[in-house]
């Protein structure tokens, strides 16, 4: 491939790349430089009957005419890797036409390495930089005038390293200058400066969606959006972008997080049970008609407040007593919740069993029930009692004031106890019947006479839950 294919083949890979850079977002990493370069072999020492000797680095530089070759194009392009790091890769073309002030024969020149990058400072104006690198140099030898390393072979490989500096005009475009030495690995190879001046261009990774903002700052960058979102859509128009909205294609209220809200109670439509009826937010939207606690939308009763357990529905009470018939013991009679929904035994029950109780009494030094009255007496008791079925009392045995106070106490629990057998073996249940003995305290007559001490020997009736 000769020098002129090489530069065509330069060029069109620059501006095409150039043409995709200029495309792309300015804050991005990418960096493209094309610029011109200055191969210099005089000042490593090279010998040959036209490189000589160097005089030195001040020397050189008076004397660049003498030994400087102009020529290009060189570019590079890089990608910022961050920490101040870059990674890229670099060519350049050159005709070597002055070694030491011989200008014939013309030297055909290339170079092209990879390498890394060290930005020193990576924001203002001036941002000098370093460079390492490895690649491959050739000086195409087409003739034998000259003799030495450059008559071997064409192409060395070789490692560099070098320092430069961007002056940056504005957030894009730069001018570059630079320089490299490069040394060769081969012994046939030639050890050259190589130093170089070109404008710089940086631009990004691109715009992946294509709407015009920048995936760097594109806060979708796979889907075309809006620049006043950072790239992202609002399909809605409703100003919540669609990766916040929860209802993306129908507008809504920003505080909804992007859905409507029909009936205007504050539960967003996707989440409200009942989307036309205003409701509380914690019945699902919906309202509560009789304030059971239950949403009108599970509410199985909405115009009769009931328990969850009963979908929102009462209990049934058949007999109206205010007792639910799953709790009441007496269904079809009404009665008192504390008596399990049954009949108690009213103060007028208790007033007439009492009455007849009045009139058993017993002998003194007795428990004993004597006499078909006081039979009767209990007989008429046990029929009130089975009239009123959950009815239950205690039995309350009394002493008169004869003998001593153990003994009284002990002979009126036996009078109650006497009382409740009967009762019992008369048909009412055990369990209604309580009996406790008082003794002789609360008398009703007068102790000091016969017919005081045989009305205190008594019982009472009193009702008990």
């Amino acid at each position: 491939m000769n020098l002129s294919t090489i530069k065509t083949c330069y060029f069109s890979l620059f501006f095409l790349l150039f043409q995709w850079g200029i495309s792309q977002n300015v804050e991005n990493p990418w960096k493209i430089n094309l610029g011109v370069n200055v191969i210099d072999t005089y000042p490593t020492g090279d010998s040959s009957p036209y490189l000589g000797n160097s005089g030195g680095f001040f020397e050189d530089f008076l004397n660049v005419g003498s030994h400087w070759n102009l020529g290009g194009p060189s570019f590079s392009i890089s990608r910022y890797l961050g920490f101040g790091l870059s990674l890229g890769l670099q060519g350049g073309l050159n005709s070597i036409k002055n070694i030491n002030g011989v200008t014939d024969p013309v030297i055909s020149y290339y170079a092209t390495d990879a390498f890394f990058g060290f930005n020193l400072i990576n924001s203002g104006s001036f941002r000098p930089f370093l460079k390492v690198g490895y690649g491959l140099s050739s000086f195409d030898i087409r003739n034998d005038i000259l003799e030495g390393r450059l008559l071997s072979k064409n192409t060395s490989k070789s490692i560099l390293g070098g320092v430069g500096f961007d002056i940056m005009l504005d957030e894009a475009f730069g001018i570059t200058f630079q320089t490299e030495y490069r040394n060769a690995f081969e012994t046939y190879g030639t050890n050259h400066f190589q130093h170089q001046i070109g404008m710089s261009y940086q631009f990004g990774s691109g715009d992946m969606d294509k709407d015009g903002v920048p995936d760097k700052k594109d806060e979708c960058p796979e889907i075309p959006g809006l620049k006043e979102y950072n790239g992202c859509p609002d399909t809605d128009g409703d100003t919540v972008i669609d990766k916040k909205d929860n209802c993306p294609e129908i507008a809504g209220l920003v505080e909804l997080n992007g859905c409507p809200d029909t009936d205007g109670d504050g539960v967003a439509d996707p989440e409200d049970a009942c989307v036309n009826i205003p409701g509380n937010p914690e019945m699902n939207g919906c309202p509560d008609s009789d304030g059971d606690g239950m949403g009108d939308d599970v509410d199985a009763c909405i115009e009769a407040a009931g328990p969850l357990e009963n979908n929102g529905c009462p209990w049934p009470d058949r007999d109206k007593d205010g007792v639910a018939d799953k709790d009441d013991l007496c269904i079809d009679e009404a009665g008192s919740e504390a008596n399990n929904g049954c009949p108690e035994l009213s103060n007028e029950v208790m007033k007439t069993i009492n009455e007849f109780g009045s009139k058993i009494n017993f002998a003194a030094n007795s428990d004993k029930i004597l006499g078909k009255k006081m039979r009767a007496i209990l007989f008429k008791i046990k029929e009130i009692l089975m009239e009123n079925p959950l009815g239950n009392l205690l039995i309350e045995g009394y002493a008169s004031a004869d003998g001593d106070d153990d003994y009284n106490l002990e002979l009126s629990v036996k009078r109650a106890e006497a009382v409740r057998d009967l009762l019992i073996d008369l048909g009412v249940a055990e369990e209604r019947l309580e009996v406790i003995g008082l003794g002789e305290t609360s008398p009703i007559g007068n102790n000091d006479s016969p017919q005081g001490r045989a009305e205190n020997r008594r019982v009472q009736f009193i009702y008990k839950n």
